[in-house]
């Protein structure tokens, strides 16, 4: 039987959340202690572990046929992959930052500085873009250290929280990217490959749509439901049923998780009472 091949990162919170995000897609792969490679037992699928950084050319070569990668790394090593589908998660940027007892006006201030970086193309690409010219310094590694060495007068790295900057006494000066999860694609996929690689998708949306919405169910007076249905279209409209007790109604919607609390507040305003919150585990559409 024909498996798709998909690369995940070896280790790591990109790890953690990509193997939940197969699983939540209902994928039971058969994982070992230390094992570079595993298959599902479910699904037409093998999962390879690699390191980041070599995810871009295993797509470009058609060692894999897909990979959940940080776009960061594709924009540094594979920008003639395709990106299939945004996946929401291990978001992070990529910035410069510098000493913080330096005085920083503007990326002027780094011509010809010495930029400590994982991420040469960026730093270039970007650079560029003001007609700056850095002096990299390639780091594999802990690039925060390299101003308090003495080795570079900034670095340029993923930003998440921050705390490893303030640690390292860096300020961040220069948002150049942000970055996500996403799920690329070998240029040189199989069209057999293609329809398991259309299957899996499918599960994947279902499964970001659920993570964004909240299903909610409330209480309202008749005549208020015609108000409250304006507010809420739901995926095509809200379902409206009736409650034992005469003039009121049950209504049941979708909404988006990010702007629930404002709609909440709405739905009170508009005569909702008894709200009932409830995650949802798919949406499929």
């Amino acid at each position: 039987m024909n498996k798709i091949k998909i690369a995940v990162q070896k280790s790591g919170r990109l790890n953690e959340d990509s193997l939940r995000l197969l699983k939540d897609c209902g994928i039971s792969i058969d994982n070992g202690k230390d094992q570079l490679k595993a298959s599902a037992s479910n699904f037409p699928l093998e999962v390879l572990y690699l390191r980041n950084g070599d995810i871009p050319q295993y797509l470009r070569d058609g060692v894999v046929d897909i990979a959940i990668i940080g776009e960061n790394v594709l924009i540094e090593k594979g920008d003639d992959i395709n990106i299939a589908e945004r996946l929401g998660f291990s978001k992070c940027r990529v910035s410069l930052a510098v000493p913080k007892g330096i005085k920083y006006n503007s990326i002027q201030d780094l011509d010809g500085m010495r930029i400590a970086t994982s991420y040469p193309n960026t730093v270039i690409n970007y650079f560029k873009k003001f007609n700056v010219t850095p002096d990299i310094h390639l780091i594999n590694g802990s690039v925060e250290i390299a101003p308090n060495i003495g080795l570079a007068d900034a670095i340029c790295d993923i930003v998440s929280s921050g705390s490893t900057l303030f640690k390292n006494n860096l300020k961040e000066v220069e948002k150049m990217l942000t970055s996500e999860a996403v799920l690329a694609v070998s240029p040189n996929i199989s069209s057999e490959n293609q329809i398991i690689l259309d299957k899996l998708q499918f599960r994947i949306q279902a499964v970001l749509k659920g993570r964004k919405s909240k299903y909610v169910l409330m209480n309202a007076p008749n005549d208020k439901i015609e108000s409250i249905i304006k507010l809420l279209p739901g995926m095509r409209s809200p379902t409206v049923l009736p409650l034992a007790e005469p003039g009121w109604s049950s209504i049941h919607t979708v909404v988006e998780k990010d702007s629930f609390w404002e709609v909440v507040d709405i739905l009170k305003a508009n005569g909702a009472e008894g709200l009932l919150v409830v995650p949802i585990e798919k949406m499929v559409l």
